[in-house]
């Protein structure tokens, strides 16, 4: 059972790391880490925030051989929160997603999530709510994120894009959050401001979005304690999410091969 993993950033993959042994695969364009997991082979790529994870995605299947056919893909990472009742920390499976981009077919513009999947990471302790928007900016404010919240459950710049490149690939898709800020939070500075040429936050573009608002240290503190607090959650999670996503899919593999 071949299982890709996906987060935007390193900071959010490094507590599954300190909890699991995973190999970096060397010559690949993007940051790419391997593991196994009782009966699922992972793959984890770093995609870079936002629309650049169409980019990786790309990279990754013609640079990876088992790229273009993993049987799941899960879209990690952190989330914010449209709904008051998403309490930071808290792990979420969304039963769609949704995108900021417009189409010419309203359809177009929303994804199905794999039912099977999000069932079972409910079973597992993830919140379970209706829709993900993948948006194309950060969401600083709470003000932004309220004009959303009719529309959508949570937020993250990623997920659409990254199931529209796999669902051509024939994988079951999933997206696995956890949730960095309240519906309610402004954050600390604009995000938007510190991403760099390669969709990372720059601290040097951080730093500078500080001078700017030095009374936001204390609150960009507490955003950090919490990312990581929620990046931890998500960590563990993930390792037992998958281990039982390995044993479920490949016992279901082996009864439809014994069926034939």
């Amino acid at each position: 059972m071949l299982v890709l993993v996906t987060f935007a950033v390193e900071a959010e993959f490094a507590p599954w790391r300190k909890l699991r042994h995973f190999v970096p695969r060397k010559n690949t364009s993007v940051p790419v880490w391997t593991t196994k997991i009782e009966g699922a082979e992972v793959t984890v790529l770093l995609t870079g925030i936002g629309d650049s994870s169409e980019r990786s995605m790309g990279l990754m299947m013609q640079e990876v051989p088992a790229g273009p056919y993993f049987n799941v893909c899960i879209s990690s990472g952190l989330a914010g929160a449209l709904r008051a009742d998403l309490s930071r920390g808290e792990v979420i499976v969304a039963d769609r997603f949704k995108t900021h981009k417009m189409h010419a077919h309203p359809r177009m513009e929303i994804l199905e999530e794999d039912r099977e999947l999000v069932e079972l990471a409910a079973f597992c302790g993830a919140k379970r709510v209706a829709t993900l928007f993948s948006a194309n900016h950060v969401l600083s404010t709470a003000k932004e994120k309220s004009l959303l919240c009719e529309s959508a459950d949570a937020v993250d710049m990623e997920s659409f894009t990254i199931a529209n490149e796999v669902c051509p690939w024939g994988a079951r898709v999933v997206a696995i959050r956890a949730i960095s800020d309240a519906a309610s939070e402004d954050l600390p500075i604009d995000f938007n401001r510190t991403l760099s040429s390669r969709k990372a936050v720059s601290i040097p573009r951080v730093f500078s979005e500080l001078a700017k608002k030095p009374g936001a240290l204390p609150s960009l503190i507490r955003f950090g304690r919490n990312s990581r607090h929620a990046a931890q959650r998500l960590a563990e999670f993930l390792d037992e999410y998958v281990k039982r996503v390995g044993n479920r899919l490949s016992a279901t593999a082996r009864e439809g091969a014994v069926a034939r």
